[in-house]
């Protein structure tokens, strides 16, 4: 019996193989005919499903959440004014560093004029002290002679 059964499996093995090419061939075919189909559908899902069950449970959420929804102007509003304090600070700033430099402009010009002065009258004591020099030094040269 186990002689007939390795005969009639070596008879059968070739249908076999050939039954196992078909198959594998057939199962291939229906992949490449349903890879698109199915693609097509997730992207239908995604586009038309989904958006809708997304937004049902989010209004749901809304619903049942037992503390009140904030509201969001309070952070712009808090933004926009801190935007304005800013740009307001930013004008003043700018401002009195121009009337700061203008002041330095003005403080250096009023030094510089201070130093000429002092320059001059200094040049001019020296003057007199030479002059007061010279001429003692003349009175001196005729004393001696």
């Amino acid at each position: 019996m186990k002689t007939r059964a390795v005969r009639t499996g070596h008879r059968m093995s070739p249908m076999a193989d050939q039954a196992k090419v078909a198959a594998a061939q057939r199962i291939e075919d229906a992949r490449y005919w349903a890879a698109p189909r199915l693609e097509s559908a997730a992207h239908g899902f995604e586009d038309q499903v989904a958006p809708k069950v997304s937004s049902m449970l989010s209004s749901a959420a809304r619903k049942i959440d037992p503390k009140p929804s904030r509201s969001r102007r309070w952070p712009v509003l808090v933004l926009l004014t801190g935007l304005a304090v800013g740009a307001i600070g930013y004008i003043f700033y700018r401002r009195n560093a121009q009337q700061w430099t203008e002041h330095m402009k003005d403080s250096a010009s009023d030094a510089s004029r201070w130093v000429n002065e002092k320059a001059d009258r200094t040049s001019e004591s020296a003057d007199r002290m030479a002059a007061n020099a010279s001429d003692k030094a003349d009175e001196a040269s005729r004393r001696m002679s």
